[in-house]
This record gives C-alpha cells, sequence and structure tokens, in this order.
C-alpha cells in the first residue's frame, strides 16, 4: 500500500515547468503546475506552494505563492510557515470553534512581524503575494496578502453566481517590499461554512485569470471547466488552455 504523502512544497526556481504541465495528485487534493510556454516569452517560474493534509482530525493547509523579480521571497515566506507548523498542526488538532480560526490568524501574524522574518525579508530580492487556506470539518479559512485566488465551487452558490471568496488586492506583499513591517500590516480573511454535498476549492495566481484571451477572467468560465468532472481533469482543464504570458 502506497502511504499517503501528508505534507509538500515547491519553489518554482526549483522546477519552472515551462513547456510542462504537471498534475500531481496529492490524497484528495490536486496540485496543477504549469509554467507557461517558451515560445511565448516564458524564462521562470516564481509561483511556491505548501501543502499540508491530515485526513484523521480532518484539516488541510494550502498555501500558494506568487513572487516576482525572484523566487527568494516564496521561498522565505515558506520557511517561515514551516518553521510554526508543530503550532498551526497543534491549534488544528482541536475542534472547530472561533476561537480555533481566531488562534490560527494569531499565529500568522505572529510569525510574519518577527523581527528576525522582517530583517530576512529585507536581505531578499523581490516580494511576493501570499494566499493561505484552511479546511477543518465544514469551515473554511482564509488569509490572502496581494492578489491571489480563492475560489469556492458549489451548485447552490452557482446558482446565485457566488464563486470567488477573497479579492485581489494590489500592491499588498510579503518580501523586499513588506505590508507586514508597516505600522497597520494590510491583509484580508474570513471564514465560510461549505454547503452540504461536493465543493471544489480552488487557489490559484492571478496567472490563470490574466492569462492572453481573459478566458478564464470571469469566475463562471472557471467553474465550467471544473463542474461535472473529476479534480484532476478540472486542474488539467484549466492549464492546458493557459499559455501564461510573462511578466513584464
Amino acid at each position: 500500500m502506497v502511504k499517503q504523502r501528508k505534507q509538500f512544497s515547491w519553489i518554482g526556481s526549483e522546477h519552472t515547468y515551462i513547456d510542462q504541465m504537471d498534475i500531481l495528485p496529492l490524497g484528495h487534493m490536486v496540485l496543477g503546475r504549469f509554467g507557461g510556454n517558451s515560445a511565448a516569452g516564458q524564462s521562470k517560474n516564481e509561483d511556491g506552494c505548501l501543502i499540508w493534509l491530515e485526513d484523521k482530525e480532518d484539516w488541510e493547509f494550502v498555501m500558494v505563492l506568487d513572487a516576482h523579480n525572484s523566487a527568494q521571497s516564496a521561498e522565505l515566506v515558506i520557511s517561515q510557515v514551516e518553521n510554526h507548523k508543530k503550532q498551526i498542526a497543534s491549534l488544528l488538532s482541536g475542534k472547530v470553534s472561533v476561537s480555533l480560526f481566531k488562534g490560527i490568524e494569531n499565529v500568522l501574524l505572529q510569525l510574519f512581524q518577527e523581527d528576525s522574518f522582517k530583517e530576512d525579508c529585507r536581505q531578499v530580492q523581490g516580494e511576493t503575494a501570499c494566499l493561505i487556506v484552511v479546511r477543518k470539518g465544514k469551515y473554511l479559512y482564509w488569509f490572502s496578502v496581494g492578489d491571489c485566488l480563492l475560489y469556492l465551487f458549489h451548485p447552490e452558490l452557482a446558482a446565485f453566481g457566488q464563486y470567488q471568496l477573497n479579492q485581489r488586492h494590489f500592491y499588498e506583499w510579503v518580501g523586499q517590499v513588506n505590508t507586514f513591517a508597516q505600522e497597520a500590516p494590510c491583509y484580508s480573511s474570513g471564514t465560510r461554512e461549505l454547503r452540504q454535498g461536493e465543493n471544489q476549492i480552488l487557489l490559484t495566481t492571478d496567472g490563470l485569470v490574466e492569462c492572453p484571451g481573459g478566458i478564464f477572467a470571469e469566475p463562471e468560465s472557471i467553474w465550467q471547466e471544473c463542474k461535472d468532472t473529476d479534480t484532476a481533469a478540472g486542474v488539467a482543464a484549466l492549464l492546458i488552455q493557459n499559455p501564461k504570458k510573462p511578466r513584464p
């Protein structure tokens, strides 16, 4: 019997996946990576991700990062969060409550505002957007800095045109330019109850919605690719139609 992987991390500088689409199942989750086409001018990948899952305790912790100027900031953020895994996992091992998600947010604010981390941020080249999503039981919590996107797909919500949970915020980063070095750090967070039945949760960088032609600029177009299919096929459908233009 193959042992299910409980944790996974990746930085685009390790493997760019340029001209290469990768679909990686992780338990009931699927990670899709595509660095774009070299023919379209793509030459580097500065995205990153961190995934923890614990079936027995019924939770997942997922982070998606979209860096620029280099992948150093994404690598630094992943390392900082991994250093606090024991504390985060301990909280998630408890029962769902108001204090659980508030505790997660407090830990995240604490680790991002540590003096040593802020000093490390000043030394890196570039900065990163960062989206952290936690599912515990039937609840979803997110913590977002920057312009990565979180979608929750369910037929009952789609009937009302509701797909996207967070809002993109520009000029918010962690790294050399660092919102947590300001007097009042800027970020967004929230909690939602999942609907009965099958919920599809999608985290993505802005590369999906800004691909040439804007075919996935509207959330409904993403839902149309993901509904009525298994998760891996849905992720593949999104990536195969996304040439991903390079950043200026």
